[in-house]
Protein backbone atom coordinates (compact mmCIF):
# COMPACT_ATOMS: atom_id res chain seq x y z
CA UNK A 1 0.00 0.00 0.00
CA UNK A 2 1.26 3.48 -0.90
CA UNK A 3 -0.04 6.32 1.28
CA UNK A 4 0.73 9.97 0.67
CA UNK A 5 0.21 11.59 4.07
CA UNK A 6 0.26 15.22 3.06
CA UNK A 7 -1.58 16.79 0.15
CA UNK A 8 -3.44 20.10 0.15
CA UNK A 9 -6.58 20.46 -1.95
CA UNK A 10 -8.87 23.48 -2.09
CA UNK A 11 -11.73 25.12 -3.89
CA UNK A 12 -12.48 28.77 -4.59
CA UNK A 13 -16.25 29.20 -4.40
CA UNK A 14 -19.04 30.58 -2.25
CA UNK A 15 -19.34 27.22 -0.50
CA UNK A 16 -15.59 26.71 -0.12
CA UNK A 17 -13.98 30.17 0.02
CA UNK A 18 -10.39 31.11 0.65
CA UNK A 19 -9.48 33.18 3.67
CA UNK A 20 -6.78 33.49 6.34
CA UNK A 21 -6.09 31.11 9.20
CA UNK A 22 -2.66 32.44 10.11
CA UNK A 23 -2.19 35.81 11.84
CA UNK A 24 0.22 36.77 9.06
CA UNK A 25 -1.31 34.98 6.05
CA UNK A 26 -1.56 37.13 2.91
CA UNK A 27 -1.05 34.76 -0.07
CA UNK A 28 -3.92 33.10 -1.93
CA UNK A 29 -4.19 30.80 -4.97
CA UNK A 30 -5.48 31.99 -8.33
CA UNK A 31 -7.16 28.67 -9.23
CA UNK A 32 -8.57 25.65 -7.40
CA UNK A 33 -6.58 22.52 -6.64
CA UNK A 34 -9.32 19.93 -6.51
CA UNK A 35 -9.97 16.45 -5.23
CA UNK A 36 -10.53 15.30 -8.80
CA UNK A 37 -7.06 16.51 -9.79
CA UNK A 38 -5.58 14.64 -6.87
CA UNK A 39 -7.34 11.35 -7.67
CA UNK A 40 -6.11 11.60 -11.26
CA UNK A 41 -2.57 12.14 -9.97
CA UNK A 42 -2.87 9.22 -7.54
CA UNK A 43 -4.19 6.88 -10.21
CA UNK A 44 -1.37 7.76 -12.59
CA UNK A 45 1.32 6.93 -10.01
CA UNK A 46 -0.31 4.06 -8.12
CA UNK A 47 -0.94 5.87 -4.83
CA UNK A 48 -3.66 4.05 -2.89
CA UNK A 49 -4.63 6.56 -0.21
CA UNK A 50 -3.92 10.21 0.57
CA UNK A 51 -4.29 12.23 3.74
CA UNK A 52 -5.80 15.50 2.56
CA UNK A 53 -4.87 18.46 4.76
CA UNK A 54 -6.75 21.75 4.98
CA UNK A 55 -4.65 24.60 3.59
CA UNK A 56 -3.73 27.71 5.53
CA UNK A 57 -5.68 29.79 3.02
CA UNK A 58 -8.99 27.87 3.17
CA UNK A 59 -10.47 29.37 6.37
CA UNK A 60 -11.23 27.40 9.53
CA UNK A 61 -14.17 25.71 7.80
CA UNK A 62 -12.95 22.21 6.92
CA UNK A 63 -15.99 21.46 4.79
CA UNK A 64 -14.12 20.75 1.58
CA UNK A 65 -11.96 18.15 3.35
CA UNK A 66 -15.00 16.46 4.87
CA UNK A 67 -17.01 16.53 1.65
CA UNK A 68 -14.06 15.21 -0.36
CA UNK A 69 -13.72 12.24 2.00
CA UNK A 70 -17.42 11.52 1.50
CA UNK A 71 -16.97 11.61 -2.26
CA UNK A 72 -13.84 9.43 -2.26
CA UNK A 73 -14.03 7.36 0.94
CA UNK A 74 -11.66 4.67 -0.32
CA UNK A 75 -8.98 7.18 -1.36
CA UNK A 76 -8.93 10.04 1.17
CA UNK A 77 -8.40 10.51 4.90
CA UNK A 78 -9.35 14.01 6.04
CA UNK A 79 -7.37 16.32 8.30
CA UNK A 80 -8.70 19.77 9.08
CA UNK A 81 -7.40 22.83 10.86
CA UNK A 82 -8.38 23.68 14.40
CA UNK A 83 -7.95 27.23 15.70
CA UNK A 84 -5.77 27.27 18.84
CA UNK A 85 -7.13 30.72 19.69
CA UNK A 86 -10.81 29.74 19.46
CA UNK A 87 -12.35 29.36 22.94
CA UNK A 88 -14.87 26.92 21.41
CA UNK A 89 -12.29 24.71 19.73
CA UNK A 90 -13.28 21.67 21.83
CA UNK A 91 -16.76 21.76 20.31
CA UNK A 92 -15.27 22.32 16.85
CA UNK A 93 -12.95 19.34 17.19
CA UNK A 94 -15.82 17.11 18.29
CA UNK A 95 -17.99 18.32 15.41
CA UNK A 96 -15.42 17.72 12.68
CA UNK A 97 -14.60 14.21 13.89
CA UNK A 98 -17.97 12.97 15.15
CA UNK A 99 -20.30 14.62 12.65
CA UNK A 100 -18.15 15.23 9.57
CA UNK A 101 -15.82 12.25 9.60
CA UNK A 102 -12.39 13.85 9.81
CA UNK A 103 -9.59 11.67 11.15
CA UNK A 104 -7.54 14.43 12.69
CA UNK A 105 -6.18 17.95 12.62
CA UNK A 106 -3.16 20.05 11.79
CA UNK A 107 -1.87 22.84 14.02
CA UNK A 108 0.73 25.48 13.19
CA UNK A 109 2.75 26.43 16.29
CA UNK A 110 5.33 28.08 14.01
CA UNK A 111 2.74 30.71 13.09
CA UNK A 112 2.66 31.97 16.70
CA UNK A 113 6.33 32.65 17.53
CA UNK A 114 5.56 34.97 20.42
CA UNK A 115 3.74 32.39 22.56
CA UNK A 116 3.53 28.70 23.36
CA UNK A 117 0.16 28.58 21.64
CA UNK A 118 -0.36 24.83 22.00
CA UNK A 119 0.19 24.92 25.73
CA UNK A 120 -1.93 27.85 26.83
CA UNK A 121 -4.42 27.01 29.55
CA UNK A 122 -7.38 27.50 27.24
CA UNK A 123 -6.23 24.56 25.11
CA UNK A 124 -5.92 22.00 27.91
CA UNK A 125 -9.49 20.75 27.30
CA UNK A 126 -8.76 20.57 23.56
CA UNK A 127 -6.01 18.00 24.09
CA UNK A 128 -8.27 15.99 26.37
CA UNK A 129 -10.95 15.98 23.68
CA UNK A 130 -8.54 15.07 20.88
CA UNK A 131 -7.31 12.12 22.94
CA UNK A 132 -10.87 11.02 23.64
CA UNK A 133 -11.75 11.26 19.95
CA UNK A 134 -8.78 9.14 18.92
CA UNK A 135 -7.74 11.83 16.42
CA UNK A 136 -4.34 12.06 14.73
CA UNK A 137 -2.54 15.41 14.97
CA UNK A 138 0.01 16.93 12.61
CA UNK A 139 2.26 19.81 13.65
CA UNK A 140 3.67 22.41 11.28
CA UNK A 141 6.67 23.36 13.37
CA UNK A 142 10.26 24.45 13.58
CA UNK A 143 12.81 23.13 16.09
CA UNK A 144 11.97 25.97 18.49
CA UNK A 145 8.45 24.55 18.81
CA UNK A 146 9.57 21.05 19.76
CA UNK A 147 9.12 21.63 23.49
CA UNK A 148 5.40 22.16 22.96
CA UNK A 149 5.04 18.88 21.11
CA UNK A 150 7.05 17.12 23.80
CA UNK A 151 4.63 18.35 26.47
CA UNK A 152 1.61 17.21 24.47
CA UNK A 153 3.16 13.81 23.77
CA UNK A 154 3.55 13.26 27.49
CA UNK A 155 0.03 14.44 28.19
CA UNK A 156 -1.57 12.35 25.40
CA UNK A 157 0.60 9.21 25.14
CA UNK A 158 -1.91 7.30 22.99
CA UNK A 159 -2.47 10.11 20.47
CA UNK A 160 -0.42 9.83 17.25
CA UNK A 161 1.52 13.09 16.75
CA UNK A 162 3.27 13.87 13.46
CA UNK A 163 6.18 16.24 12.78
CA UNK A 164 5.49 17.82 9.38
CA UNK A 165 8.19 18.57 6.80
CA UNK A 166 10.93 17.00 8.93
CA UNK A 167 10.59 19.87 11.41
CA UNK A 168 12.39 22.16 8.93
CA UNK A 169 16.05 21.31 9.50
CA UNK A 170 18.43 24.21 9.01
CA UNK A 171 21.19 22.97 6.73
CA UNK A 172 23.40 25.93 7.64
CA UNK A 173 23.65 24.69 11.22
CA UNK A 174 25.50 21.61 12.48
CA UNK A 175 23.68 18.31 12.52
CA UNK A 176 23.64 18.37 16.31
CA UNK A 177 21.28 21.37 16.18
CA UNK A 178 18.68 19.03 14.71
CA UNK A 179 18.56 17.00 17.93
CA UNK A 180 15.77 19.28 19.12
CA UNK A 181 13.58 17.52 16.57
CA UNK A 182 15.07 14.03 16.57
CA UNK A 183 15.09 13.79 20.37
CA UNK A 184 11.30 13.74 20.17
CA UNK A 185 11.73 10.11 19.09
CA UNK A 186 11.86 9.24 22.80
CA UNK A 187 8.05 9.43 22.70
CA UNK A 188 6.57 6.33 21.08
CA UNK A 189 3.54 8.27 19.80
CA UNK A 190 5.55 10.81 17.77
CA UNK A 191 6.09 10.18 14.05
CA UNK A 192 8.40 11.88 11.56
CA UNK A 193 7.13 13.01 8.16
CA UNK A 194 9.60 12.81 5.28
CA UNK A 195 8.34 15.67 3.13
CA UNK A 196 9.48 18.90 1.47
CA UNK A 197 12.99 17.51 1.04
CA UNK A 198 13.45 19.55 -2.14
CA UNK A 199 12.37 22.68 -0.28
CA UNK A 200 15.13 22.23 2.29
CA UNK A 201 17.84 21.56 -0.30
CA UNK A 202 20.08 23.88 -2.31
CA UNK A 203 20.89 21.04 -4.71
CA UNK A 204 19.15 19.15 -7.48
CA UNK A 205 17.72 15.64 -7.12
CA UNK A 206 18.40 13.63 -4.99
CA UNK A 207 19.06 16.61 -2.66
CA UNK A 208 22.17 15.07 -1.12
CA UNK A 209 22.75 17.97 1.26
CA UNK A 210 19.61 16.95 3.18
CA UNK A 211 20.60 13.28 3.45
CA UNK A 212 22.56 13.60 6.73
CA UNK A 213 19.45 15.00 8.41
CA UNK A 214 17.24 12.26 7.01
CA UNK A 215 19.71 9.59 8.12
CA UNK A 216 19.86 11.15 11.58
CA UNK A 217 16.06 11.01 11.83
CA UNK A 218 16.06 7.44 10.56
CA UNK A 219 18.50 6.40 13.28
CA UNK A 220 16.34 7.97 15.97
CA UNK A 221 12.81 7.16 14.79
CA UNK A 222 13.35 4.09 12.64
CA UNK A 223 11.31 3.49 9.50
CA UNK A 224 8.45 2.17 11.65
CA UNK A 225 7.80 5.76 12.72
CA UNK A 226 8.50 7.59 9.46
CA UNK A 227 5.83 8.47 6.91
CA UNK A 228 5.98 10.09 3.48
CA UNK A 229 4.14 13.15 2.18
CA UNK A 230 4.20 15.40 -0.86
CA UNK A 231 2.26 18.62 -1.37
CA UNK A 232 -0.26 19.64 -4.02
CA UNK A 233 -2.49 18.01 -6.65
CA UNK A 234 -1.55 17.69 -10.31
CA UNK A 235 0.10 20.64 -12.01
CA UNK A 236 0.01 22.69 -8.79
CA UNK A 237 3.09 20.78 -7.63
CA UNK A 238 5.24 22.23 -10.39
CA UNK A 239 3.46 25.59 -10.29
CA UNK A 240 4.34 25.85 -6.59
CA UNK A 241 7.94 24.72 -7.19
CA UNK A 242 7.38 21.28 -5.66
CA UNK A 243 8.49 18.06 -7.37
CA UNK A 244 5.89 16.03 -9.23
CA UNK A 245 4.34 13.03 -7.52
CA UNK A 246 6.47 10.75 -9.72
CA UNK A 247 9.60 12.60 -8.61
CA UNK A 248 8.61 12.38 -4.95
CA UNK A 249 8.16 8.61 -5.27
CA UNK A 250 11.47 8.29 -7.10
CA UNK A 251 13.25 10.12 -4.29
CA UNK A 252 12.24 7.51 -1.72
CA UNK A 253 12.65 4.53 -4.04
CA UNK A 254 15.94 5.50 -5.69
CA UNK A 255 17.34 8.73 -4.26
CA UNK A 256 18.04 7.68 -0.67
CA UNK A 257 20.52 4.80 -1.08
CA UNK A 258 20.80 4.21 2.66
CA UNK A 259 17.19 2.92 2.80
CA UNK A 260 16.58 -0.81 2.59
CA UNK A 261 13.64 -2.17 0.60
CA UNK A 262 11.80 -2.91 3.83
CA UNK A 263 12.34 0.63 5.07
CA UNK A 264 11.08 2.04 1.78
CA UNK A 265 7.89 -0.01 2.10
CA UNK A 266 7.34 1.25 5.63
CA UNK A 267 7.93 4.88 4.71
CA UNK A 268 5.79 4.82 1.57
CA UNK A 269 2.79 3.30 3.28
CA UNK A 270 3.29 0.66 5.93
CA UNK A 271 3.66 3.07 8.83
CA UNK A 272 0.77 5.26 7.65
CA UNK A 273 -1.49 2.23 7.27
CA UNK A 274 -0.99 1.53 10.97
CA UNK A 275 -1.47 5.13 12.11
CA UNK A 276 -4.79 5.49 10.28
CA UNK A 277 -5.88 1.83 10.57
CA UNK A 278 -6.14 1.52 6.81
CA UNK A 279 -5.78 -2.26 6.64
CA UNK A 280 -8.76 -2.63 8.97
CA UNK A 281 -10.79 -0.16 6.93
CA UNK A 282 -9.96 -2.06 3.74
CA UNK A 283 -11.18 -5.34 5.29
CA UNK A 284 -14.38 -3.68 6.50
CA UNK A 285 -15.06 -2.24 3.06
CA UNK A 286 -14.53 -5.65 1.51
CA UNK A 287 -17.06 -7.25 3.86
CA UNK A 288 -19.73 -4.70 3.16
Amino acid sequence: MIVDTHVHIWEISDKYPVGPTSPTWSSYPDEPGTSEQLVEDMDAEGVDRTVIVQTSWSTWDNGYMADSVLRFPDRFIGHGLIDPQDPKNVDKARYWVKERGLAGFRLHPMYYPEEKILLNKQNEPLWEEIAELGAVVQFHLRPSDADQVSAIAGRCPDTPLILDHMGYPNLEEPLSSYDTITDLAEFDNIFFKLSDVAGRSSQDFPYTDVHPFIRHALRKFGADRIIWGTGYPGHHRVKSNWPTLAQELRLVREGLPFLSSGEIDRILGGTAAEIWNLSKKRRNNAVT
